[in-house]
Order: C-alpha cells, then structure tokens, then sequence
C-alpha cells in the first residue's frame, strides 16, 4: 500500500509544480510584457520625435546626443535603491508609482522648446524609470524557479524589440500629423505618456509582492513555488553591502560587459532612425515601416535564444553569441551602403544584439542569493547604463565633428566585440562564482 501511494503521489506532485509554473508565467509575464513596452516607448521616444524637433526648433545632433544620454545620469544614482526596494519595501508600490512619475514627465516633454528644457525633462524622467528595469529582474527571481527564468526574462524583455516594432510605425505616422495645429512630435509624448500613468493605477492592484501573499495561487501552489525557491537558494547567502559588491570580481566582469553592450545598444535605439533616414533618403512614415523590420526579427531571436538556453541549461554563449553577429552587421553598416535593401539587413544584424539580453540577466540571479542579487542587479544595470549616457552622447558628438557615421559604428563593434569575449570569462555555476567571492575574502 505503502508504495502504492508514493505511485499515486508522484503524478500530483508534478502536476502541481507545472500548474503553478504556468499559472504564474500567465499571471505576471503578459502584463509585465506590457508595461515594459510602455517604459521603452517612453524612454526611446526621442529617437523618432528628433525627427521633427530638428525641423521646428533646430536642435543639432549634438542636442540629440545629449538628450538622449543625460537621461542616464539620473538612472544611473537610483538603480541600486530600486533593487533594493522591490526586495526590502514593495514590488507592486514601487512600480506603480515610478510608471506614473515617468508617464507624467513624458506628457510635460511635450511643452519643452528649448535644448535646457529638453536636458531637464530627460534628467528627471531617468531618476523616474531608474527603479523598474533592476526592480522587475528582481522581483522575476521571486516567482520564477532556475529553470524557466530566461525564459521568463526572454518573454519580459521581449518587450524591448516589441516597442520599436509598434512604435516605429505609430511615430511616424503621428509625426505626419498636426493635430489642432499642435506639432507630430508634441503629440507623441503626449499619446505616449498617458498609457503608462493609467497602467500604474492598475499595477497598484494587480501585482503580488511575494508567492506567499498570492490568493490567486491555490495553497498547494503557494507551498510548491516557496519550497522550491527555498531549495534553489545558495548554500551560505548572505546580504552583501555595496562596498562589498564593488569589489566582487564576478559583479564588476558583469558590470563591464554590460557597460560594452549597453553602449552598443543605446547607441542603435536612438540613432537608428536617424541613420536610417539619411542613408535612404526616405520619409518620416516610411522610415518608421521600415524601421520596425530590425525589432521584429529580433524579438523572435530573443524569444528562441532564451528558449533554447533554459533547455540547454548555458548562459554564457547565449549571451555572446548575438553581440559577435551584431559586429558583423555594424561592419557592413561602416561603408555606409545607399542600398535600402542592404541597410536594412545590416540594422538588423546589429540589432540582433537584443538577444543577448535575457539570457544575460538570468546569470546574476542564479550566480547569488535574493539580497545579493538585488544590490548586484542594481549596480550592474548602474554601471552599464553610464553607457546610455556615453554612447548616444558620443555617437552624435562624433557625427557632428566628422560629418559620418563610421566613426561611431566602429566604436560600436568594437564594443560589441568586446563584451561578447569578456562575458565567456563569467563563472559558469553559483560554485564558481562563491569560489570567486572567497577569493576575493567576501563570502555571497
């Protein structure tokens, strides 16, 4: 009898474990998918609205430039305290109210008409979305075992790719309208700024801090997901000081990869179009049409390249493999080719360096423990986004002195390059990395 019912227990305990992890993955992930395309539209916006700002008020590609990147002063002093209040204070509190602080700075960019108000308005909408990112990694290790994590970040950052493929088209048709004799690119952060100060209200409601506090899990579920995250915890975890974190060699490697990609990264979102457009000589509305092909390609790489890391249970070649084809695509893109057709398969070469995305942050979260996690996600997504600052300032600042593109897109592939090879330095297990961590006399 004994065995006969350790038969019968064995199908319900698995049963229960795919149940939970479906019923979580539908919960969360879509309705985080779309919160995340709404932050992206938010923060890229500029990229299309330039389009039309450098007509109206004459702003140089070097206002563009910093624009764009001192967004990233502000995100970068607030990336840790965002971490660390998903994990110490409240997911749900700490989403819902940066949406609606950024919502409402995007609504108020619309007003600006000159480059000091357009620096203030990117300033203080990059202190308001600096918490999200690093928040909503850390709050994915709450609910999502080792196994389905790239997946699920993969479905999150999805997102990323997602937003151009939508907003591309939208902007520029918006851009080729002047509603009640009021500019295309005043209406974009208009009608793109509401969105996000609605789904913050619905945030408040909707998300759940913790496993344990979920009524929308059955108490067998509830039981399931907390024992299992339990079990996966690292052996020893202890809470890590940020003094700590900024000698930890395995956080600092991650750091600097990210710093190399995210320069490539940011660099391409905002001046994509731009390059696109001067390239091919298009119009605003078909630069936008076409402008979405890159990102849709991309986000199905992204979806495929995290699928297939969770089943092949590798992080580290997933993660720079994408960067080594972008190089490959920002090469071409360095002769400048006049061809549209070449172009594009070119951007989208380069834009398939989003790939790496998912499968990269599954790394810190399965290298440390929950606490440790939170302040190191913080400070990687810190030090990286100072990039956000470099690239997009630097490529337009070059742009301006040399009168060409290729000067940037070889600082591009060069870094590219670069962060591919240095993330195959990373730790390959949580063994690694706490062997690491001793070596450098902290204990994670």
């Amino acid at each position: 009898m004994a065995v006969d019912r350790s038969l019968a227990i064995a199908p319900h305990a698995v049963q229960v474990a795919d149940r939970t992890r479906h019923h979580i993955a539908a919960r969360l992930l879509p309705f985080l998918f779309i919160l995340y395309i709404t932050n992206y539209l938010d923060r890229t916006n500029l990229a299309y609205a330039a389009l039309g700002m450098s007509r109206d008020l004459g702003f140089s590609d070097r206002v563009f430039g910093l624009g764009a990147g001192i967004f990233f002063i502000s995100y970068v002093a607030l990336q840790i305290p965002g971490a660390l209040l998903v994990e110490l204070w409240s997911a749900r509190r700490m989403i819902s109210a940066t949406m609606i602080a950024w919502g409402s700075l995007t609504v108020l960019t619309a007003l600006v008409h000159t480059p000091g108000q357009l620096y203030l308005a990117r300033f203080l909408l990059g202190a308001a979305e600096a918490g999200f990112f690093p928040g909503v990694i850390v709050y994915l290790s709450h609910w999502f075992i080792r196994e389905d994590r790239a997946k699920a970040t993969s479905n999150f950052m999805g997102a990323i790719p997602l937003s151009s493929v939508l907003g591309s088209p939208f902007a520029g048709w918006i851009l080729s309208h002047n509603w009640l004799a009021v500019e295309g690119w005043r209406w974009l952060f208009f009608l793109e700024g509401i969105p996000a100060i609605l789904l913050g209200g619905v945030a408040f409601f909707f998300l759940t801090d913790w496993p344990r506090e979920a009524s929308w899990l059955a108490s067998a579920q509830r039981h399931w997901i907390e024992e299992k995250m339990q079990q996966e915890k690292p052996a020893g975890e202890q809470t890590i000081t940020l003094w700590q974190a900024l000698r930890s060699r395995t956080i600092l490697l991650l750091a600097s990869v990210t710093f190399l990609d995210y320069f490539v990264l940011y660099s391409f979102i905002f001046w994509f179009p731009t390059m696109l457009k001067r390239q091919t000589g298009l119009s605003d509305v078909r630069v936008g049409l076409l402008g979405a092909a890159p990102y849709l390609v991309t986000f199905v790489a992204m979806q495929v390249n995290g699928w297939h890391s969770d089943k092949a249970r590798e992080r580290r070649w997933h993660s720079a493999v994408p960067l080594f084809i972008a190089a490959t695509g920002l090469l071409g893109l360095i002769s400048q080719p006049r061809s549209i057709p070449l172009s594009v398969v070119l951007f989208t070469l380069a834009c398939v360096a989003y790939a790496y995305l998912p499968t990269f942050w599954a790394i810190p979260t399965e290298l440390l423990g929950q606490s440790a996690a939170a302040a190191a996600v913080g400070m990687i997504n810190a030090v990286g986004s100072v990039a956000g600052f470099a690239g997009p300032y630097l490529f337009g600042y070059l742009n301006t002195r040399t009168g060409s593109f290729s000067y940037g897109l070889a600082l591009m592939m060069i870094s590219a390059i670069a962060g591919g090879l240095l993330i195959l330095c990373a730790p390959r297990s949580a063994q690694s990395a706490t062997q690491t961590a001793q070596a450098d006399q902290l204990d994670l």
